[in-house]
Protein backbone atom coordinates (compact mmCIF):
# COMPACT_ATOMS: atom_id res chain seq x y z
CA UNK A 1 0.00 0.00 0.00
CA UNK A 2 1.82 2.92 -1.18
CA UNK A 3 1.59 6.40 0.63
CA UNK A 4 0.05 9.31 -1.96
CA UNK A 5 -0.38 11.78 0.53
CA UNK A 6 2.83 12.74 1.20
CA UNK A 7 2.31 16.56 2.53
CA UNK A 8 0.04 14.63 4.90
CA UNK A 9 3.15 11.96 5.94
CA UNK A 10 5.00 15.27 6.18
CA UNK A 11 3.05 17.40 8.25
CA UNK A 12 2.26 13.87 10.71
CA UNK A 13 6.31 13.38 11.21
CA UNK A 14 7.61 16.78 11.48
CA UNK A 15 4.83 17.37 14.46
CA UNK A 16 6.29 13.67 16.24
CA UNK A 17 3.36 11.53 15.20
CA UNK A 18 3.44 7.83 14.45
CA UNK A 19 1.12 7.13 12.73
CA UNK A 20 -0.22 4.85 16.14
CA UNK A 21 0.21 7.94 18.65
CA UNK A 22 -2.11 10.08 15.86
CA UNK A 23 -4.61 7.07 15.40
CA UNK A 24 -4.70 6.61 19.52
CA UNK A 25 -5.39 10.58 19.56
CA UNK A 26 -7.90 10.34 17.11
CA UNK A 27 -9.74 7.50 18.48
CA UNK A 28 -9.39 5.49 15.81
CA UNK A 29 -7.42 2.46 14.18
CA UNK A 30 -3.92 2.72 13.42
CA UNK A 31 -5.17 1.09 9.58
CA UNK A 32 -7.10 3.56 9.52
CA UNK A 33 -4.48 6.33 9.63
CA UNK A 34 -2.53 4.26 7.00
CA UNK A 35 -5.57 4.32 4.62
CA UNK A 36 -5.71 8.18 4.57
CA UNK A 37 -2.07 8.40 3.68
CA UNK A 38 -2.30 6.06 0.87
CA UNK A 39 -5.03 7.76 -0.46
CA UNK A 40 -7.48 4.91 -0.08
CA UNK A 41 -10.18 6.57 2.23
CA UNK A 42 -10.77 10.00 3.11
CA UNK A 43 -11.22 11.09 7.08
CA UNK A 44 -15.10 11.16 8.11
CA UNK A 45 -16.19 15.28 8.11
CA UNK A 46 -16.92 14.54 12.15
CA UNK A 47 -13.05 13.57 12.28
CA UNK A 48 -11.88 16.72 10.81
CA UNK A 49 -11.70 19.31 12.75
CA UNK A 50 -10.24 17.32 15.49
CA UNK A 51 -7.37 15.91 12.84
CA UNK A 52 -7.03 19.98 11.81
CA UNK A 53 -6.22 20.56 16.00
CA UNK A 54 -4.28 17.45 16.42
CA UNK A 55 -2.16 18.43 13.11
CA UNK A 56 -2.01 22.24 13.69
CA UNK A 57 -3.67 23.60 10.47
CA UNK A 58 -7.00 25.19 9.94
CA UNK A 59 -9.76 23.60 7.45
CA UNK A 60 -8.36 24.74 4.50
CA UNK A 61 -4.69 24.07 5.01
CA UNK A 62 -6.00 20.45 5.85
CA UNK A 63 -7.80 20.20 2.46
CA UNK A 64 -4.30 20.71 0.92
CA UNK A 65 -2.54 18.13 3.29
CA UNK A 66 -5.06 15.32 2.31
CA UNK A 67 -4.39 16.41 -1.56
CA UNK A 68 -2.76 12.70 -3.82
CA UNK A 69 0.13 13.13 -5.30
CA UNK A 70 -0.31 12.39 -9.25
CA UNK A 71 2.11 10.19 -11.05
CA UNK A 72 3.46 12.88 -12.92
CA UNK A 73 4.66 15.45 -10.23
CA UNK A 74 8.40 16.18 -10.67
CA UNK A 75 10.62 14.53 -7.64
CA UNK A 76 11.34 16.23 -4.50
CA UNK A 77 15.01 16.34 -5.33
CA UNK A 78 14.17 18.44 -8.72
CA UNK A 79 12.06 20.57 -6.37
CA UNK A 80 14.63 21.29 -4.61
CA UNK A 81 17.41 21.85 -7.36
CA UNK A 82 15.16 24.18 -9.30
CA UNK A 83 14.70 26.54 -5.98
CA UNK A 84 18.02 26.51 -5.27
CA UNK A 85 18.81 28.31 -8.93
CA UNK A 86 15.22 29.85 -8.48
CA UNK A 87 15.28 31.01 -4.74
CA UNK A 88 12.27 33.55 -4.86
CA UNK A 89 10.01 30.73 -5.91
CA UNK A 90 10.74 28.43 -3.02
CA UNK A 91 7.26 27.09 -2.14
CA UNK A 92 5.97 24.99 1.11
CA UNK A 93 6.33 21.42 -1.38
CA UNK A 94 9.96 22.37 -1.38
CA UNK A 95 10.02 23.20 2.24
CA UNK A 96 8.62 19.84 2.92
CA UNK A 97 10.73 18.00 0.76
CA UNK A 98 13.92 19.53 2.66
CA UNK A 99 11.90 18.57 6.04
CA UNK A 100 11.66 15.24 5.12
CA UNK A 101 14.85 15.00 3.78
CA UNK A 102 16.11 16.13 7.43
CA UNK A 103 13.89 13.83 9.21
CA UNK A 104 15.71 10.76 6.91
CA UNK A 105 18.81 11.90 8.34
CA UNK A 106 17.46 12.33 11.80
CA UNK A 107 16.36 8.91 11.86
CA UNK A 108 19.74 7.34 10.58
CA UNK A 109 21.56 9.11 14.02
CA UNK A 110 21.06 6.30 16.63
CA UNK A 111 22.04 3.47 13.64
CA UNK A 112 25.67 5.16 12.65
CA UNK A 113 28.31 6.62 14.19
CA UNK A 114 27.37 10.64 13.77
CA UNK A 115 31.14 11.16 11.95
CA UNK A 116 29.23 9.61 8.80
CA UNK A 117 26.39 11.84 9.04
CA UNK A 118 28.11 15.72 9.52
CA UNK A 119 28.45 16.24 5.41
CA UNK A 120 25.19 15.35 4.33
CA UNK A 121 23.52 17.60 7.75
CA UNK A 122 26.00 20.79 6.78
CA UNK A 123 24.67 20.49 3.14
CA UNK A 124 21.22 20.20 4.80
CA UNK A 125 21.77 23.42 6.79
CA UNK A 126 23.59 25.34 4.49
CA UNK A 127 20.70 24.85 1.48
CA UNK A 128 18.22 25.77 4.46
CA UNK A 129 19.41 28.72 5.34
CA UNK A 130 19.79 29.98 2.30
CA UNK A 131 16.33 29.20 1.10
CA UNK A 132 14.96 31.36 4.44
CA UNK A 133 17.12 33.88 3.59
CA UNK A 134 16.05 34.38 -0.02
CA UNK A 135 12.18 33.19 0.51
CA UNK A 136 9.81 35.78 0.28
CA UNK A 137 8.08 36.58 3.49
CA UNK A 138 5.22 35.06 4.79
CA UNK A 139 4.43 31.13 5.64
CA UNK A 140 7.27 30.08 3.27
CA UNK A 141 9.79 31.50 5.33
CA UNK A 142 8.83 30.63 8.65
CA UNK A 143 8.52 27.38 7.86
CA UNK A 144 11.90 27.83 6.14
CA UNK A 145 13.45 29.35 9.39
CA UNK A 146 11.67 26.36 11.22
CA UNK A 147 13.57 24.19 9.28
CA UNK A 148 16.89 25.97 9.92
CA UNK A 149 16.30 26.04 13.92
CA UNK A 150 15.95 22.30 13.39
CA UNK A 151 18.98 21.55 11.15
CA UNK A 152 21.58 23.60 12.94
CA UNK A 153 20.58 21.75 16.59
CA UNK A 154 21.08 18.84 14.64
CA UNK A 155 24.27 20.13 13.34
CA UNK A 156 25.33 20.87 16.96
CA UNK A 157 24.22 17.33 17.98
CA UNK A 158 26.30 15.21 15.42
CA UNK A 159 29.31 17.41 15.74
CA UNK A 160 29.31 17.63 19.53
CA UNK A 161 28.82 13.74 19.63
CA UNK A 162 31.72 12.72 16.40
CA UNK A 163 34.13 14.47 18.63
CA UNK A 164 32.81 12.48 21.64
CA UNK A 165 31.68 15.48 23.77
CA UNK A 166 35.07 17.23 23.45
CA UNK A 167 33.93 20.27 20.88
CA UNK A 168 31.78 22.17 22.89
CA UNK A 169 32.34 25.13 21.28
CA UNK A 170 30.97 24.35 17.85
CA UNK A 171 28.37 22.68 19.37
CA UNK A 172 27.20 25.59 21.41
CA UNK A 173 27.76 27.77 18.07
CA UNK A 174 25.22 25.37 16.16
CA UNK A 175 22.81 25.09 19.00
CA UNK A 176 23.25 29.65 19.99
CA UNK A 177 22.32 29.76 15.97
CA UNK A 178 18.98 27.22 16.40
CA UNK A 179 17.99 29.55 19.50
CA UNK A 180 18.27 32.49 17.54
CA UNK A 181 16.16 31.45 15.06
CA UNK A 182 13.72 30.32 17.49
CA UNK A 183 13.14 33.34 19.41
CA UNK A 184 13.01 35.54 16.26
CA UNK A 185 9.99 32.85 15.26
CA UNK A 186 8.68 33.44 19.01
CA UNK A 187 8.19 29.22 18.97
CA UNK A 188 8.90 28.41 22.75
CA UNK A 189 8.79 25.00 22.11
CA UNK A 190 11.88 24.82 19.52
CA UNK A 191 13.89 27.72 21.92
CA UNK A 192 13.08 25.16 24.83
CA UNK A 193 15.41 22.75 23.01
CA UNK A 194 17.87 24.60 21.95
CA UNK A 195 18.30 25.85 25.60
CA UNK A 196 18.42 21.73 26.36
CA UNK A 197 20.97 21.59 24.01
CA UNK A 198 23.43 23.66 25.49
CA UNK A 199 22.56 22.50 29.13
CA UNK A 200 23.72 19.43 27.90
CA UNK A 201 27.16 20.80 26.55
CA UNK A 202 27.31 22.21 30.05
CA UNK A 203 26.17 19.58 32.42
CA UNK A 204 27.94 16.70 30.52
CA UNK A 205 30.54 18.26 28.73
CA UNK A 206 32.26 21.55 30.70
CA UNK A 207 31.29 19.67 33.87
CA UNK A 208 29.57 23.24 34.59
CA UNK A 209 26.75 21.76 36.91
CA UNK A 210 26.02 25.30 38.31
CA UNK A 211 25.48 26.63 34.68
CA UNK A 212 23.75 23.25 33.53
CA UNK A 213 21.12 23.72 36.02
CA UNK A 214 20.42 27.49 35.00
CA UNK A 215 19.49 26.34 31.83
CA UNK A 216 17.53 23.70 32.57
CA UNK A 217 15.32 26.03 34.33
CA UNK A 218 15.12 28.69 31.97
CA UNK A 219 13.97 26.00 29.76
CA UNK A 220 11.71 24.75 31.84
CA UNK A 221 10.52 28.50 32.07
CA UNK A 222 10.08 28.81 28.35
CA UNK A 223 8.13 25.68 27.79
CA UNK A 224 6.01 25.28 30.95
CA UNK A 225 3.02 27.18 28.70
CA UNK A 226 4.00 24.93 25.78
CA UNK A 227 4.98 21.55 25.85
CA UNK A 228 4.32 19.31 28.66
CA UNK A 229 6.76 17.07 27.45
CA UNK A 230 9.92 19.86 26.71
CA UNK A 231 8.73 20.69 30.82
CA UNK A 232 9.55 17.42 31.63
CA UNK A 233 12.27 16.48 30.21
CA UNK A 234 13.53 19.91 31.27
CA UNK A 235 13.02 19.59 35.00
CA UNK A 236 15.24 16.07 34.29
CA UNK A 237 18.24 17.57 33.53
CA UNK A 238 17.56 19.89 36.61
CA UNK A 239 17.57 17.16 38.82
CA UNK A 240 20.61 15.60 37.31
CA UNK A 241 22.57 19.08 37.65
CA UNK A 242 20.87 19.18 41.53
CA UNK A 243 22.46 15.44 41.45
CA UNK A 244 25.80 16.25 40.18
CA UNK A 245 26.02 18.95 42.94
CA UNK A 246 25.07 16.99 45.69
CA UNK A 247 21.89 17.97 46.19
CA UNK A 248 19.72 15.16 46.89
CA UNK A 249 16.61 16.97 47.92
CA UNK A 250 16.29 19.72 45.55
CA UNK A 251 17.03 16.66 42.77
CA UNK A 252 14.33 14.47 43.83
CA UNK A 253 11.92 17.54 44.01
CA UNK A 254 12.59 18.11 40.11
CA UNK A 255 12.35 14.40 39.48
CA UNK A 256 8.89 14.76 41.41
CA UNK A 257 7.83 17.30 39.20
CA UNK A 258 8.80 16.06 35.88
CA UNK A 259 7.34 12.88 36.64
CA UNK A 260 3.97 14.89 37.00
CA UNK A 261 4.52 17.13 33.64
CA UNK A 262 5.83 13.61 31.82
CA UNK A 263 2.47 12.40 33.05
CA UNK A 264 0.65 15.22 31.47
CA UNK A 265 2.20 14.69 28.17
CA UNK A 266 -0.34 13.24 25.03
CA UNK A 267 -0.28 13.03 21.49
CA UNK A 268 -1.01 16.78 20.89
CA UNK A 269 1.53 18.04 22.87
CA UNK A 270 4.22 20.02 20.62
CA UNK A 271 7.23 17.85 21.54
CA UNK A 272 5.51 14.48 21.85
CA UNK A 273 8.24 12.48 19.68
CA UNK A 274 11.19 13.35 21.85
CA UNK A 275 9.89 11.55 25.01
CA UNK A 276 10.20 8.09 25.17
CA UNK A 277 8.59 5.66 27.96
CA UNK A 278 12.70 5.18 28.91
CA UNK A 279 13.21 8.87 29.62
CA UNK A 280 12.45 8.91 33.50
CA UNK A 281 14.16 5.87 34.27
CA UNK A 282 17.58 6.60 32.35
CA UNK A 283 18.04 9.78 33.50
CA UNK A 284 16.60 9.56 37.75
CA UNK A 285 18.96 6.56 37.47
CA UNK A 286 21.98 8.37 36.46
CA UNK A 287 20.77 10.94 39.10
CA UNK A 288 20.64 8.26 41.94
CA UNK A 289 24.10 7.00 40.64
CA UNK A 290 25.54 10.52 41.37
CA UNK A 291 23.80 10.86 44.64
CA UNK A 292 25.35 7.31 45.82
CA UNK A 293 21.98 5.52 45.75
CA UNK A 294 23.02 3.05 44.43
CA UNK A 295 20.36 0.32 44.96
CA UNK A 296 17.83 2.72 43.31
CA UNK A 297 20.02 3.43 40.31
CA UNK A 298 20.48 -0.24 39.55
CA UNK A 299 16.91 -0.81 39.40
CA UNK A 300 16.12 1.67 37.17
CA UNK A 301 18.64 1.34 34.71
CA UNK A 302 18.58 -2.41 34.65
CA UNK A 303 14.40 -1.51 33.77
CA UNK A 304 15.56 1.04 31.40
CA UNK A 305 17.87 -0.70 29.51
CA UNK A 306 15.53 -3.56 29.05
CA UNK A 307 13.01 -1.48 27.58
CA UNK A 308 14.99 -0.33 24.95
CA UNK A 309 15.35 -1.85 21.66
CA UNK A 310 17.99 -1.94 18.41
CA UNK A 311 20.65 -0.09 18.24
CA UNK A 312 20.79 3.21 20.57
CA UNK A 313 23.33 5.39 21.10
CA UNK A 314 21.39 6.26 24.62
CA UNK A 315 21.51 3.03 25.61
CA UNK A 316 25.19 2.50 25.06
CA UNK A 317 25.15 5.40 28.45
CA UNK A 318 22.42 3.64 30.41
CA UNK A 319 24.51 0.61 30.20
CA UNK A 320 27.86 2.46 31.17
CA UNK A 321 25.60 3.94 33.82
CA UNK A 322 24.66 -0.19 35.18
CA UNK A 323 28.65 -0.61 34.73
CA UNK A 324 29.60 2.28 37.00
CA UNK A 325 26.53 1.21 39.60
CA UNK A 326 27.80 -2.36 39.70
CA UNK A 327 31.84 -1.21 40.09
CA UNK A 328 30.71 0.89 43.13
CA UNK A 329 28.63 -1.95 44.48
CA UNK A 330 31.68 -4.31 43.94
CA UNK A 331 29.73 -6.38 42.13
CA UNK A 332 32.21 -7.34 39.31
CA UNK A 333 30.14 -9.82 37.54
CA UNK A 334 27.28 -7.50 37.15
CA UNK A 335 29.64 -4.88 35.70
CA UNK A 336 31.16 -7.14 33.34
CA UNK A 337 28.18 -8.27 31.70
CA UNK A 338 26.97 -4.51 31.56
CA UNK A 339 30.66 -3.41 29.82
CA UNK A 340 30.15 -6.08 27.33
CA UNK A 341 26.53 -5.02 26.77
CA UNK A 342 27.98 -1.54 26.34
CA UNK A 343 30.72 -2.40 24.01
CA UNK A 344 28.40 -4.56 21.84
CA UNK A 345 25.70 -1.15 21.39
CA UNK A 346 28.58 0.76 20.32
CA UNK A 347 30.01 -0.94 18.20
CA UNK A 348 27.62 0.16 15.38
CA UNK A 349 26.70 3.36 16.83
CA UNK A 350 30.15 4.87 18.38
CA UNK A 351 27.97 7.78 20.28
CA UNK A 352 29.96 10.00 22.15
CA UNK A 353 27.75 9.44 25.46
CA UNK A 354 28.42 6.37 25.63
CA UNK A 355 32.64 6.23 24.81
CA UNK A 356 32.60 8.77 27.53
CA UNK A 357 30.93 6.66 30.46
CA UNK A 358 32.20 3.17 29.52
CA UNK A 359 35.74 4.64 29.67
CA UNK A 360 35.35 5.82 32.68
CA UNK A 361 33.84 2.26 33.71
CA UNK A 362 37.06 0.99 32.28
CA UNK A 363 38.89 3.08 34.48
CA UNK A 364 37.31 2.20 37.54
CA UNK A 365 37.42 -1.45 36.53
CA UNK A 366 41.38 -1.47 36.96
CA UNK A 367 40.74 -1.95 40.63
CA UNK A 368 40.52 -5.58 39.65
CA UNK A 369 43.22 -5.74 36.57
CA UNK A 370 44.60 -9.17 38.32
CA UNK A 371 40.96 -10.57 37.06
CA UNK A 372 41.22 -11.84 33.34
CA UNK A 373 38.13 -11.19 32.37
CA UNK A 374 38.87 -7.53 32.71
CA UNK A 375 41.69 -7.67 30.85
CA UNK A 376 39.31 -8.87 28.19
CA UNK A 377 36.56 -6.55 28.19
CA UNK A 378 39.12 -3.74 28.19
CA UNK A 379 40.45 -5.10 25.05
CA UNK A 380 37.40 -5.35 23.64
CA UNK A 381 36.82 -1.39 24.30
CA UNK A 382 40.66 -0.88 22.98
CA UNK A 383 39.87 -2.90 19.69
CA UNK A 384 36.96 -0.98 19.34
CA UNK A 385 38.63 2.24 19.58
CA UNK A 386 41.16 0.78 17.05
CA UNK A 387 38.58 0.04 14.12
CA UNK A 388 36.98 3.75 14.73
Amino acid sequence: MGVKRHQLVRRRRALGFTQETLAEALGVERSTVRRWESGDSSPLPFQRPRLARLLRVNAEELEDLMAVASATTSSGRERVGYALRHPSGVDLTVAAELRSEMERLMERYDAVPSATLLAEAGQQLSKVGFLAEEAPAGRVRRELCSLQADAAMLMGQLAWDASQRRDHASARAYYEQSLEVARHLRDPATEGQALLRICYVALYGANDHRQGLELALQAVRTTSRTSHALTGLALLHAAEAHAFLGESGACEGALSRAEKYLGCADGTDAAHGMFTATHFGRLAGSCYLSLRMFDKAQQLLQDTASGMRGPRKSRAIVLGNLTLTAIRRGDLEAALVAFNDAVDELQGTRGGGGMNVIFRAARELRAWRDESAVHEAQDRLLALMEAA
